[in-house]
């Protein structure tokens, strides 16, 4: 569980360019982001060569190596880690796909407790693709889907990392969800 006041502090300190605060936060972070690291592969292959270990600490080592950075705080600093956790796994996935010249691409799927699409499991490069399409139409709404399905935060978090209302978060979320649906499964 992550302790808001004692993260933001460390959070404030690494931004300062405290280096002994990366070390002092891992520990109260890593849980957290262990949790959405598993989150986010329970929707992948089970032959996915990335672990959710070398997720996180690769994610750790990429949120905390940029000096200078003005943390706001814990919801801040989930949004952002969802956001490069994106990165990683699309970049993973790139990697893969590169490698088998074309060959079956990484599955995801967008099955949560209250995020789901009807139909097949979208492939991940798709996905991100359909993502961006959305961000060019309605960035927010891409944020959304961001934050909700690479980076496991709730509506309430989402609401405070973005600073909007639960009922906001919630229509833009179903809005997100049909028109993914749409363009990942033209069929439906």
């Amino acid at each position: 569980m992550m302790h808001s006041d004692q993260t933001t502090r460390l959070l404030q300190a690494l931004g300062r360019g405290d280096g002994d605060a990366a070390s002092d936060l891992y520990p109260l972070v890593y849980e957290h982001l262990r949790h959405l690291a598993g989150a986010a592969f329970s929707r992948q292959p089970l032959a996915h060569t990335l672990q959710p270990t070398a997720l996180v600490n690769e994610l750790f080592v990429k949120l905390t190596e940029g000096q200078g950075v003005a943390w706001e705080g814990r919801a801040h600093f989930l949004a952002v880690a969802a956001k490069a956790m994106r990165q990683i796994l699309v970049d993973h996935a790139r990697g893969k796909a590169r490698q088998k010249r074309g060959g079956e691409a990484l599955r995801c799927t967008l099955s949560t407790a209250d995020a789901r699409l009807e139909g097949p499991d979208p492939d991940l490069l798709d996905l991100d693709n359909a993502v961006r399409e959305l961000a060019l139409l309605d960035p927010r709404q891409a944020e959304i889907v961001t934050l909700r399905f690479f980076g496991g935060l709730t509506v309430d978090e989402v609401g405070q990392a973005l600073a909007i209302s639960r009922s906001t978060v919630e229509a833009e979320w179903r809005m997100a969800r049909a028109w993914l649906r749409r363009r990942l499964d033209p069929e439906s």
